[in-house]
């Protein structure tokens, strides 16, 4: 065997690219939602990771999605009238006087996390955040002070701030406090030790509620003076919002604890707080904030853009979005209408999804177990099989309308099934397992294979020719269906998660090495193989090939890589939110499919589009200096910066890694001395246009 061949090069990226790529599950997007607000029945909104901002204008039917401007995760969202509305994320303040349509990026003069928003009218408001910060503006937004707090400038967390009247609000801490103000935030005093608190609300001036970790709920009637703790709520629970539409009704979400996954919950009391009854009639992700429009109807959002609704006051609660968290392993399609999608959610497997209209719509079908799935493979429209943990093999012939299960013989996890035939089939899975089936897979027989290491992916070429990759390296070649397998020379430290040939002798497998993605590349048969330049630094899950040039790579940070030239260059071709991608299926040369994370299924119909730069606005010419660069770089221009120029700094992955927001000078300057050594893009963002320049770092 001949000894592997480095190519080493590094490939800059630049960040202002865009591509075809389009959601498809969970609709209208995937990014986890962290707050939610109605300012009438019909008009709601939605913000959350990746600068996601959401409106309806049909009580939650259907959901747009809003440009917001930023990358930051959204934390909190509050509409003091129909038109004015601001959302806190980051640093960052965003506000909209046009009911969304747009949004300005105001200065908050601080560089602390924001996690909470509240206005009394359109024109005073209270943001809060971490390290004791507590800002208030009487303009709109314009301005913000910062007031005083006992915990001003130490590392408290502040979560929630809720004002009752213009002089008397409420402020929780994510380090053991409540906080009152009487005078408008002018001075603010401890009125309670606590725990772990994420949420606050009152329904009078007297009466009060916090929630928080480990069950926590408390209860004021005295104006906050004392809090008295409900002890009946498990300590399991983690409760992150709490809202009530009247004086006696209320409900509060969050998660249950049960190691190592979440499941949301909801609890409602009609009682004023006394008793909180679990509402266990649906299985749903981890939910951030709840919000009731009148005493029927209301929202919960939380994780992998799961949004639900009731109209019975909680008795019965309906799905509009929901992304299973641990997400679509694989993803596969027999004909260019018919998809499936499989994968599991917290603990609770068995996810199959299906598609018979080229993924516009996808629905859930029963796979009849709770396992997670890893791998699905169809020899035709009807018949498939599908592979996952604890030896689990389901088999369909009848479009997934059925599921059989498969003995395996196994308690070994499987990871990868591939049929190079209707009837002959190998899987591979965890301690070296490999197994075959000669009759389509109603039996499976265990194949000897001295290897103890576990093996991710399984393609064969023909019914004889095969090959198995997994972790330490391995790659497993057999010309004899199986029977013997040899073990071909790899680096000990790849790990290999994906191998494709498109003929005998060429093929890819992608993997990552300490953390950093990797793609290799045979031409004879797996005797040799190659390390191939790919630009980005993140783990590969999955490979895939259309013809004998062009091929796809995805993986972690929601990377998707495309060559044109057999592997001898890659351009990354996401602009997608930073959800991990699993598994990459093309049905013909223009139209593909990626599962992964938070139950993701994206689709393109041109070939996940071109590479292309984004050209700068010709009135936007900026000088960078200078570069490279070690502590700080200037941006420099001939007149003053337009109002609201953001300038962020993102890695060769289009990782955001430095931003910040300057107003009217004529050059910026940041300080870069914390960013590792390498290559960079800074954009520069103003209304009159975009550019992007590179930078380095040394």
């Amino acid at each position: 065997m001949k000894k592997i061949i480095y190519i080493l090069s590094l490939t800059l990226v630049s960040f202002c690219s865009f591509s075809q790529w389009t959601w498809q599950n969970p609709l209208p997007q995937g990014n986890s939602l962290m707050s939610t607000q109605f300012i009438d029945a019909f008009t709601g909104y939605a913000v959350g990771e990746y600068g996601t901002i959401l409106k309806t204008i049909d009580g939650g039917t259907s959901w747009s999605t809003l440009s917001s401007g930023t990358s930051f995760r959204l934390n909190s969202v509050y509409f003091p009238d129909a038109n004015t509305g601001y959302a806190v994320g980051g640093n960052t303040v965003l506000k909209t006087i046009n009911g969304g349509t747009n949004w300005t990026t105001l200065s908050s003069g601080t560089t602390n996390g924001l996690l909470s928003i509240f206005f009394i009218d359109v024109n005073t408001g209270y943001t809060v955040g971490c390290n004791g910060t507590i800002l208030k503006t009487i303009d709109g937004g314009t301005s913000w002070s910062s007031l005083l707090s006992i915990f001003t400038g130490s590392n408290e967390q502040f979560n929630s701030v809720f004002f009752i009247n213009a002089n008397i609000g409420y402020i929780v801490d994510g380090c053991g406090a409540i906080l009152k103000t009487i005078d408008g935030g002018l001075n603010w005093t401890t009125c309670f030790p606590a725990g772990l608190l994420h949420s606050i609300i009152f329904t009078d001036i007297n009466t009060g509620y916090a929630v928080g970790d480990a069950g926590t709920i408390l209860k004021t009637t005295d104006a906050g003076l004392t809090w008295t703790l409900n002890t009946s709520i498990p300590s399991d629970y983690y409760l992150e919002s709490v809202y009530f539409p009247d004086a006696y009704t209320g409900y509060a979400v969050g998660s249950i604890y049960n190691s190592p996954f979440l499941k949301g919950i909801i609890l409602k009391t009609v009682d004023g707080g006394n008793n909180w009854i679990p509402i266990t009639n649906i299985t749903i992700n981890s939910l951030n904030s709840v919000y009731f429009t009148d005493a029927n109807t209301g929202f919960a959002v939380g994780e992998g853009g799961t949004m639900i609704k009731t109209i019975n006051g909680g008795t019965n609660w309906t799905v509009l979005s929901y992304g299973n968290i641990r997400g679509n392993s694989s993803i596969y399609f027999p004909d260019s209408n018919t998809g499936y999608a499989v994968g599991g959610h917290c603990g609770s497997g068995g996810i199959i999804l299906k598609t018979m209209n080229g993924g516009t719509n996808w629905n859930l079908i029963s796979s009849g177990i709770f396992n997670d799935l890893t791998s699905v493979y169809f020899t035709s429209t009807n018949t498939g099989i599908i592979v996952g943990v604890n030896g689990t093999i389901l088999k369909t012939t009848d479009g997934g309308i059925n599921w059989n299960i498969i003995s395996s013989g196994l308690n070994f996890d499987l990871s990868s099934v591939h049929f190079p035939d209707d009837n002959t089939g190998f899987a591979v899975g965890t301690n070296g397992t490999i197994i075959k089936t000669i009759n389509g897979g109603a039996n499976w027989t265990s194949l000897s294979v001295t290897s103890n290491k576990s093996l991710k992916s399984v393609y064969f070429t023909n019914i004889d020719t095969g090959f198995a990759v997994g972790s330490g390296g391995i790659i497993l070649k057999t010309i004899d269906g199986g029977n013997n397998w040899d073990s071909l020379i790899c680096d000990s430290n790849y790990n290999l998660n994906s191998v494709y040939f498109t003929n005998s002798d060429i093929g890819y497998a992608v993997g990552s090495t300490n953390f950093t993605g990797i793609i290799i590349k045979t031409i004879d048969g797996g005797s040799t193989w190659i390390t191939l330049s790919i630009g980005t630094i993140n783990g590969l899950g999955s490979v895939f090939f259309t013809d004998a040039n062009t091929g796809y790579a995805v993986g972690a940070y929601g990377t998707i890589l495309k060559s044109v030239n057999g592997g001898i260059s890659w351009d990354s071709i996401s602009n997608i939110p930073n959800t991990g991608l699993c598994s990459i299926y093309f049905t013909d040369a223009n139209t593909g499919y990626v599962a992964g994370f938070q139950g993701t299924i994206l689709k393109t119909s041109n070939g996940g589009g071109n590479f292309i730069e984004e050209s700068a606005s010709p009135k936007s010419s900026y000088n960078l200096f200078p570069n490279p660069a070690t502590n700080k770089i200037t941006i420099s221009n001939n007149r003053k910066l337009p109002e609201d120029a953001m300038i962020s700094i993102f890695n060769i992955n289009g990782e955001l890694k430095l931003q910040n927001i300057f107003h009217n000078q004529n050059q910026a300057e940041l300080d870069v001395s914390d960013l590792p050594k390498g290559f960079y893009v800074v954009k520069i963002q103003t209304k009159e246009g975009v550019e992007c320049k590179k930078l380095v770092v040394d």
